[in-house]
């Protein structure tokens, strides 16, 4: 394993008043089925103070792994439900700075 995650970060725009829906949503799938697969690290949820949108921040070994995440299949159960509360945009790739005080 690599010392270099691959980041994974979706952007949910989410509907009016549906913020906290999705919020549980997203945490149940992590929960239950994120950490549970090979090659997850770490998952942060992002919530916008004016409730229009969600980030989720995560970290993988490799972008394989984040594949394979997508393409189980207790991920594509998730998938039109999450659809039916936001859109969704996602940006994969290395962490070229990290930065903390």
């Amino acid at each position: 394993m690599s010392d270099q995650s691959v980041v994974l970060i979706n952007l949910l725009k989410v509907e009016p008043g549906s913020q906290d829906a999705l919020i549980a949503l997203l945490r149940q799938n992590t929960e239950t089925v994120i950490r549970t697969l090979p090659g997850w690290r770490a998952t942060r949820l992002i919530a916008a103070k004016d409730g229009a949108s969600v980030v989720i921040y995560s970290e993988w070994d490799s972008p394989t792994a984040i594949e394979a995440m997508r393409a189980d299949p207790r991920m594509k159960a998730y998938f039109p439900r999450i659809i039916e509360l936001a859109s969704l945009e996602s940006i994969v790739g290395p962490q070229v700075l990290g930065e903390s005080r």
